[in-house]
């Protein structure tokens, strides 16, 4: 007697891999996605091929999430060590012969021009909790300052570009690992407040560290101006505070509904600088005001709400961890981006993700969510 077995459809084979992705967490990227492209095509319709450059980046991320998420955890903590160790040969490598463009060396050829510190920020997280993971039932003091040596090295080696943004967000995606592994409040909260009186103190001090001729102890010259560019944009309001001045005209122009889809002057008359990368928050709020702010915003919040629900339900350590750490990526880079263009952070050149230009960013971001829906998807299939 002859067997006859069917051959399953597409859909049979694609439907489990896709059943498997977190609903609210796709809904929020969905929603994200769309405020960028009505964002990017608002501010870059005008900026050659920006508008088609960023769909494209886009569904390059959506593809990379797509392929990550059909990782299991346990197979992505295979990556940690090589992933890190390579990161790290890399900063090294930049620091020797790296490519220099405006007075940073932050990219080597390897054939391929590449910015290695991107690698730190997903390979950061992964190894942190890698490494929580095998100490796991035995943490003591020392495996927390062994942490912060792993941390501090990559970090270290970013800020030496110089690239202060880029060591933030490893920075916050290392720092959000070691405090969800256990760090005792004891030790968190003694530099917490010793941040807040450094930044009480320099805004006393202002106009004596502002002067000229005054260095800073740690920060690049460059990094002390923008600082005090903060605190006093109208210093130089043509020069180094232009930036900030014409971001905080334009999110006020905005009112609360904004000047309509592309009605924006000072979008359009070029007055925003970098309107389409670390600017486009500015773009934004003045077409559709303090309520697309709001939307906008509320949106982040969901998607970080979300992933530290994912991580809060995650079957193991280690995936609860990861899962933390990617979460935190996300936070940092849109509170800082928002907090700069605002005018209550420098400006240190972090993307608003989804909605900024940039492949290497989408790239890191499509990697982050492909993690997240992995962990998601690990903690589903544990409780069927």
């Amino acid at each position: 007697m002859a067997v006859v077995f069917e051959k399953p459809s597409l859909w049979q084979r694609v439907s489990p891999m896709l059943r498997g992705f977190d609903g609210p967490l796709a809904f929020a990227v969905f929603m994200l996605a769309g405020a960028g492209l009505l964002a990017m095509y608002s501010s870059g319709y005008d900026h050659g091929t920006r508008f088609v450059d960023h769909g494209r980046n886009m569904l390059i991320a959506g593809f990379i999430m797509f392929v990550v998420a059909q990782v299991p955890p346990h197979r992505l903590m295979e990556l940690a060590v090589p992933l890190y160790t390579l990161g790290v040969a890399l900063l090294i490598a930049v620091l020797i012969f790296g490519i220099t463009k405006k007075g940073a060396r932050r990219w080597i050829n390897l054939g391929v021009v590449i910015q290695p510190s991107e690698i730190l920020k997903i390979a950061m997280p992964l190894m942190l909790a890698w490494w929580f993971n095998r100490r796991e039932g035995q943490l003591r003091a020392l495996d927390f300052l062994a942490a912060g040596v792993i941390l501090a090295v990559p970090v270290g080696l970013i800020m030496k570009q110089p690239d202060l943004g880029t060591a933030l967000l490893v920075l916050a995606a290392g720092l959000s690992v070691i405090f969800f592994a256990g760090l005792s409040w004891k030790l968190v909260i003694p530099p917490v407040l010793l941040a807040v009186a450094g930044i009480v103190a320099i805004v006393w001090f202002e106009p004596r560290l502002c002067a000229e001729g005054v260095d800073w102890p740690i920060l690049h010259g460059y990094q002390q101006q923008r600082v005090c560019t903060l605190l006093d944009p109208t210093r130089d309001p043509l020069g180094k505070g232009f930036h900030i001045l014409q971001g905080m005209i334009a999110i006020g122009s905005g009112g609360m509904w904004g000047k309509g889809f592309m009605q924006g002057t000072q979008t359009h008359l070029e007055f925003i600088p970098e309107r389409t990368t670390d600017f486009i928050f500015a773009a934004f709020s003045e077409e559709f005001g303090m309520a697309g702010n709001l939307m906008l915003i509320a949106g982040f919040v969901f998607l970080v709400l979300r992933g530290l629900f994912i991580a809060a339900e995650a079957p193991t350590l280690f995936s609860r961890l990861l899962a933390a750490g990617v979460t935190t990526i996300f936070f940092t880079y849109a509170f800082v981006n928002m907090g700069m263009v605002s005018g209550i952070l420098p400006v240190v050149g972090v993307p608003l993700p989804f909605i900024s230009y940039g492949g290497t960013a989408m790239v890191t971001i499509g990697l982050g969510l492909g993690i997240l829906m992995s962990v998601s998807r690990a903690r589903r299939g544990l409780q069927n």
